[in-house]
Protein backbone atom coordinates (compact mmCIF):
# COMPACT_ATOMS: atom_id res chain seq x y z
CA UNK A 1 0.00 0.00 0.00
CA UNK A 2 1.28 3.45 -0.87
CA UNK A 3 1.54 5.89 2.05
CA UNK A 4 -0.35 9.13 1.48
CA UNK A 5 1.89 11.96 2.64
CA UNK A 6 -0.70 14.67 2.03
CA UNK A 7 -3.30 13.15 4.37
CA UNK A 8 -2.77 14.65 7.83
CA UNK A 9 -3.94 12.12 10.39
CA UNK A 10 -3.81 11.70 14.15
CA UNK A 11 -4.86 8.99 16.56
CA UNK A 12 -6.27 8.93 20.07
CA UNK A 13 -6.04 6.07 22.56
CA UNK A 14 -7.08 5.85 26.20
CA UNK A 15 -6.87 3.18 28.86
CA UNK A 16 -7.45 3.59 32.57
CA UNK A 17 -5.12 0.63 33.21
CA UNK A 18 -2.21 -0.86 31.28
CA UNK A 19 -4.15 -3.99 30.25
CA UNK A 20 -7.72 -2.83 30.19
CA UNK A 21 -10.28 -5.50 29.40
CA UNK A 22 -10.79 -6.89 25.92
CA UNK A 23 -9.25 -3.83 24.21
CA UNK A 24 -5.85 -4.31 25.80
CA UNK A 25 -4.04 -1.25 27.06
CA UNK A 26 -3.38 1.93 25.17
CA UNK A 27 -0.29 0.38 23.52
CA UNK A 28 -2.49 -2.33 21.96
CA UNK A 29 -4.93 0.33 20.79
CA UNK A 30 -2.12 2.39 19.22
CA UNK A 31 -0.81 -0.70 17.42
CA UNK A 32 -4.28 -1.48 16.02
CA UNK A 33 -4.86 2.15 15.02
CA UNK A 34 -1.47 2.38 13.27
CA UNK A 35 -2.26 -0.82 11.36
CA UNK A 36 -5.64 0.54 10.27
CA UNK A 37 -4.19 3.88 9.18
CA UNK A 38 -1.36 2.15 7.29
CA UNK A 39 -3.93 -0.05 5.50
CA UNK A 40 -5.60 3.18 4.38
CA UNK A 41 -2.25 4.47 3.12
CA UNK A 42 -1.75 6.93 5.94
CA UNK A 43 1.29 7.24 8.22
CA UNK A 44 0.84 8.89 11.61
CA UNK A 45 3.78 10.75 13.09
CA UNK A 46 4.63 9.99 16.72
CA UNK A 47 3.76 13.53 17.83
CA UNK A 48 0.25 13.02 16.45
CA UNK A 49 -0.41 9.99 18.67
CA UNK A 50 -2.43 11.33 21.57
CA UNK A 51 -2.43 8.74 24.36
CA UNK A 52 -4.19 9.10 27.70
CA UNK A 53 -2.71 6.40 29.93
CA UNK A 54 -4.22 5.99 33.35
CA UNK A 55 -7.20 8.27 32.71
CA UNK A 56 -10.78 7.12 33.21
CA UNK A 57 -13.47 7.88 30.67
CA UNK A 58 -15.62 9.87 33.09
CA UNK A 59 -13.59 13.07 32.82
CA UNK A 60 -12.95 15.24 29.78
CA UNK A 61 -9.98 16.96 31.44
CA UNK A 62 -7.24 14.68 30.13
CA UNK A 63 -4.07 16.37 28.85
CA UNK A 64 -3.85 14.18 25.72
CA UNK A 65 -7.51 14.82 24.89
CA UNK A 66 -7.07 18.56 25.33
CA UNK A 67 -4.00 18.59 23.04
CA UNK A 68 -5.94 16.59 20.45
CA UNK A 69 -8.90 18.99 20.61
CA UNK A 70 -6.53 21.94 20.15
CA UNK A 71 -4.89 20.25 17.16
CA UNK A 72 -8.21 19.41 15.52
CA UNK A 73 -9.78 22.78 16.32
CA UNK A 74 -6.84 24.51 14.67
CA UNK A 75 -7.58 22.75 11.38
CA UNK A 76 -4.38 20.73 11.53
CA UNK A 77 -5.81 17.30 10.64
CA UNK A 78 -7.81 15.55 7.92
CA UNK A 79 -8.52 12.28 9.72
CA UNK A 80 -8.68 11.06 13.31
CA UNK A 81 -8.40 7.38 14.23
CA UNK A 82 -9.94 6.22 17.53
CA UNK A 83 -10.28 2.62 18.72
CA UNK A 84 -13.92 3.01 19.79
CA UNK A 85 -16.26 5.79 20.94
CA UNK A 86 -15.91 4.82 24.60
CA UNK A 87 -12.18 5.53 24.38
CA UNK A 88 -13.13 9.20 23.93
CA UNK A 89 -15.35 9.11 27.02
CA UNK A 90 -18.10 7.12 28.68
CA UNK A 91 -20.94 9.64 28.52
CA UNK A 92 -22.89 9.36 25.25
CA UNK A 93 -23.65 13.10 24.99
CA UNK A 94 -19.97 13.94 25.50
CA UNK A 95 -18.99 11.29 22.93
CA UNK A 96 -21.28 12.93 20.42
CA UNK A 97 -19.74 16.34 21.10
CA UNK A 98 -16.20 14.94 20.85
CA UNK A 99 -17.02 13.40 17.46
CA UNK A 100 -18.95 16.43 16.18
CA UNK A 101 -16.14 18.89 16.99
CA UNK A 102 -13.63 17.35 14.54
CA UNK A 103 -16.33 16.79 11.91
CA UNK A 104 -17.27 20.49 12.04
CA UNK A 105 -13.60 21.22 11.32
CA UNK A 106 -13.62 18.92 8.28
CA UNK A 107 -11.93 16.01 10.05
CA UNK A 108 -13.10 12.48 9.25
CA UNK A 109 -13.37 10.39 12.45
CA UNK A 110 -12.59 6.69 11.94
CA UNK A 111 -13.43 4.14 14.65
CA UNK A 112 -12.02 0.62 14.60
CA UNK A 113 -14.91 -0.68 16.69
CA UNK A 114 -18.37 0.73 17.34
Amino acid sequence: MRITASLRAALYARAATSAQGHDGGSAAQVTALRRRSAAAGCAIAEELCFVADGWGGATLWRPALQRLRDQVGGGGRDRLYVYSPDRLCRDFADQRDLVDQPRRCGVEVVFLKR
